[in-house]
């Protein structure tokens, strides 16, 4: 049986705590399900936690499948997923993915508004999220797909390896969870300022963790060649 690879459980918490971002994404639940009431919040936060966890269990089983059907290798997708993930970093850094985090909010509710309210209040807060845009693409997005795939092959057919790659992401996502439920409180206690430095200094975290990708894929397919 092949070793166990314990940095696996580090490497994975801080690369899906960064590629994920609970602090940021914790704003954007708390806009979209302002003034609903509390059994909608709960109800929003389990569903959205539960179906970003399946759909990345599936790219995690089901990515290498795809991958060899489109006759593309580990190596390259690693290489891939590391140039991926460092165009993530520097939308963090530069505030670019909160943007367009916001801006896909803002979409969202001008899509489902009710012309009918003129009361002010959020419209239609019985409005399910759950499913876009909490879960996709806002908690199993492209950065978050990259990085399961690239663990999993990392941990090749060890299951411990495995089963901790998934206890990074279960981790993470149970984070996530539990900022959804506290989002009003917490969102008053951060403020946005700390927010964005804390946005930024995990961009720099990513970049390091994209650039290491980038340089094992290529020194992986240098091997092969």
């Amino acid at each position: 049986m092949d070793a166990i690879d314990y940095s696996l459980l580090t490497a994975s918490l801080v690369t899906f705590f960064v590629v994920i971002d609970p602090i940021g994404v914790a704003p954007i639940f708390a806009s979209l399900t302002e003034g609903t009431h509390g059994a909608h919040k709960r109800r929003m936060a389990i569903k959205s936690v539960l179906i970003s966890t399946v759909v990345l269990f599936g790219f995690a089983y089901g990515g290498e499948w795809l991958l060899n059907a489109l006759h593309v290798s580990l190596d390259s997708f690693r290489a891939a997923g590391g140039v991926l993930l460092f165009m993530l970093a520097l939308d963090m850094i530069f505030e670019k993915r909160t943007e367009r985090r916001e801006e896909r909010a803002e979409k969202w509710e001008e899509e489902h508004e009710d012309p009918e309210n003129t009361s002010g209040e959020p419209l239609k807060a019985g409005e399910d999220i759950s499913v876009f845009p909490m879960a996709i693409p806002m908690l199993a997005g492209p950065g978050a797909i990259a990085s399961i795939m690239l663990f999993m092959s990392e941990a090749g057919g060890n299951l411990y390896n495995q089963g901790l790659v998934f206890a990074g992401m279960g981790i993470i996502l149970l984070v996530c969870l539990v900022l959804f439920l506290l989002v009003g409180p917490l969102m008053r206690l951060i403020g946005d300022t700390l927010a964005a430095m804390i946005t930024r200094i995990l961009g720099v975290i990513l970049a390091a963790l994209a650039a290491q990708f980038i340089f094992d894929g290529i020194a992986g397919a240098l091997l092969q060649a």
